[in-house]
């Protein structure tokens, strides 16, 4: 992430509030892409919140956003996020949580959603059925060593933690990322997940740019799963000159200044009719992150499926 003064961070913060008065409520309600609320996956302000939590917040809901997806919640009591969102204006209706986070903290994880209010349990990254095999545990040896025995465990467990989410009244859902798309003895990974797991059970969140950057077709999987895939996350990627792959993705862009037309994609996702939250995900910033995000938002607001 680039770094920015905290002026920059507060400036910025402050004109967003102020267009916000200006237009009035009603602008930033209209419809966006399949008539949902405009949402924002936290992860891109992940450095913002540590410092300042509810104010990140407000700055957010100034922006347009209007759901939300946690990566964290940085030491809050499931009360001081409530109210740190009902100030904001703001629904937190999911929650990543990678692999191993799940398993080993998954008694505590369920009831501190739960009190806050979360829809959704995402696993936000996979894991390895025996991880005592990698050579050293950087992400870019994980997501080169995914074998499909590692991606049928994942689905067993998938289906075991989804049935514990199942009982607490929210939903399992997974996120993916590139590797999931690179044909291992001619069978997609992704495609076996959506095989091995129970759709009463696992859901999926598509992120419709790391299946692009993977090689795979986000058009086609909207249209040959139509049923399966419920939540999205949208995110754009500058062009480059080397070619994409999965251990070095191209560098972020903000929505509609990259290589990702969301239009088809949308119109896909309206057809199959299933998708019941999307949220814009940027993982990076070369410009102050609430000018980015706001970028982002009227990018979002400006397009109709």
């Amino acid at each position: 992430m680039g770094t920015h003064s905290r002026r920059d961070f507060f400036k910025t913060g402050a004109s967003v509030l102020a267009a916000t008065t200006l237009l009035g409520r009603s602008e930033w309600m209209q419809a966006y892409p399949l008539g949902l609320p405009l949402g924002l996956q936290l992860y891109s302000v992940r450095e913002q919140l540590a410092q300042d939590y509810a104010g990140t917040l407000r700055q957010i809901a100034a922006l347009g956003y209007r759901e939300v997806e946690a990566a964290g919640f940085f030491n809050h009591t499931p009360a001081q996020v409530q109210q740190a969102m009902r100030a904001a204006g703001l629904r937190c209706v999911g929650a990543h949580y990678s692999m191993h986070d799940l398993q080993q903290q998954m008694d505590s994880i369920l009831p501190f959603c739960k009190a806050v209010g979360v829809r959704y349990i995402v696993c936000s990254f996979p894991w390895f059925k025996n991880p005592a095999r990698l050579k050293d545990t950087s992400f870019r040896t994980q997501v080169q060593s995914f074998t499909l025995e590692d991606w049928r465990w994942n689905a067993e467990q998938f289906n075991r933690l989804g049935a514990k989410v199942r009982a607490t009244g929210m939903r399992f859902a997974y996120h993916n990322h590139t590797m999931e798309f690179a044909p291992q003895h001619g069978v997609v990974p992704y495609e076996e997940l959506m095989r091995l797991t129970d759709p009463e059970l696992v859901t999926m969140e598509m992120d419709c740019g790391w299946v692009i950057v993977g090689g795979g077709n986000p058009i086609a999987y909207l249209r040959r799963y139509p049923t399966r895939i419920t939540l999205l996350h949208v995110k754009d990627f500058k062009k480059t000159n080397h070619p994409a792959s999965v251990a070095d993705p191209p560098p972020a862009a903000e929505l509609g200044q990259g290589t990702v037309d969301y239009r088809p994609i949308f119109a896909a996702a309206k057809k199959a009719g299933h998708v019941r939250h999307m949220y814009v995900e940027q993982e990076a910033f070369d410009m102050p992150p609430m000018q980015a995000l706001r970028i982002d938002a009227e990018y979002m607001r400006n397009l109709r499926a």
